[in-house]
């Protein structure tokens, strides 16, 4: 029994021995010959990305086959990066294993052009190559550039940074973007903006400090707009000079990114309730008070009762029509140009907030 189980010992080890030089014989030797080649896209092909196309290709990636030495399983992948980073943090647009080609839908390129750091709507440079590999040898594909313009379903905003936020209470530091009041697009892909900013001193551009100024960012890496070189026009240019309101104030701003339009206006307001039940009736605004630390304007009023649509109070700016808000739907939220607002007799404070660009919002407290 002991000679046949030393026979069957030495058998195996016979075996292993046999096949371990024999898998060392047959294993190909790895190593980097020829490098893939991209082949698709060409250098400067450009794209402009659309939310309603998100499922759709946006390109198919082609390159030629690597060479490492052999008949192994080489895995590609197509890596994108900011023109410029040489690749240090590229992110991946698509993988395969031993083939050619590789579809990148919209959606995903999207994704990763947005996660580079990438200005929505707005057209970036960029770079693509192919990473091949077997095991832990590597070989990389030529780069070509080309020109992305991503797109986000958010809708944009704007960032008001300057000279003026510690005196009028928007945070501890001037020049700040993170703690600045910020203006919103009318919805995602539109470049025309609006909100309210309230400057507690005059901000003179040509001063050392004063200003302010537009970013797309909440720090200085996206486009900052300045003044332009006719009145009320923007500039994207690093070297723009910082926009001027000369006169202390609450102000509308308004603002449109378009390339083709690049402008801004700014209104200074001020704030009251006007109707029939307020006490100046529709003949005298019943006026405001702003408030730096709560960002809203007040009154405490006594009113009638009144019924919409007729009848009620509006909240209007500079005692005139041009600009002024109503309820319509009666549910708290203020449309310019909107239904009056129906109220109940008695003492009120009244509450107007429009520190929330494009969301308007109203309360009315008995007291």
């Amino acid at each position: 029994m002991k000679n046949i189980t030393k026979s069957l010992i030495a058998l195996l080890a016979l075996v292993a021995v046999s096949c371990s030089v024999e898998d060392v014989q047959d294993r190909p030797v790895i190593e980097a010959v020829t490098a893939p080649v991209l082949t698709a896209p060409q250098s400067g092909t450009a794209y402009v990305l659309t939310p309603d196309a998100a499922a759709n290709q946006a390109e198919r990636f082609t390159w030629t086959s690597a060479d490492f030495g052999g008949s192994v399983e080489v895995s590609y992948v197509v890596e994108i990066d900011k023109k410029g980073n040489t690749f240090k943090t590229p992110k991946e647009l698509g993988t395969v294993k031993s083939q050619n080609q590789v579809s990148v839908s919209v959606e995903k390129m999207n994704t990763a052009i947005l996660s580079l750091g990438a200005t929505p709507f707005t057209p970036g440079d960029f770079e693509v190559r192919v990473k091949s590999a077997v095991g832990t040898e590597t070989q990389f594909s030529n780069v070509t550039g080309i020109v992305v313009t991503p797109y986000t379903t958010e809708t944009p905003k704007l960032y008001v940074p300057g000279g003026y936020q510690i005196a009028s209470g928007y945070g501890a530091a001037d020049w700040t973007q993170a703690s600045a009041p910020t203006l919103l697009a009318e919805g995602y892909g539109k470049t025309a903006f609006e909100g309210y900013v309230y400057f507690a001193t005059a901000q003179d551009a040509t001063k050392d400090g004063q200003g302010y100024k537009l970013s797309t960012k909440s720090d200085w890496s996206g486009t900052n707009y300045g003044t332009g070189t006719a009145a009320g026009t923007l500039s994207g240019a690093g070297d723009a000079k910082n926009l001027s309101i000369l006169t202390p104030g609450y102000y509308r701003i308004k603002a449109d990114t378009d390339p083709a339009k690049l402008s801004i206006a700014t209104l200074k307001t001020t704030w009251g309730i006007i109707g029939n039940a307020t006490p100046g009736g529709w003949d005298a605004d019943t006026p405001m008070t702003y408030d730096p630390a709560t960002k809203k304007w007040t009154v405490i009023a006594t009113l009638t009762a009144q019924s919409a649509p007729d009848n009620g109070l509006k909240f209007r700016a500079n005692g005139n029509w041009d600009l002024n808000f109503g309820d319509t739907g009666a549910n708290g939220t203020l449309e310019e140009g909107g239904t009056n607002i129906g109220t109940s007799a008695g003492k009120y404070l009244i509450t107007l907030d429009l520190s929330n660009p494009r969301n308007y919002t109203y309360t009315m407290v008995k007291q």
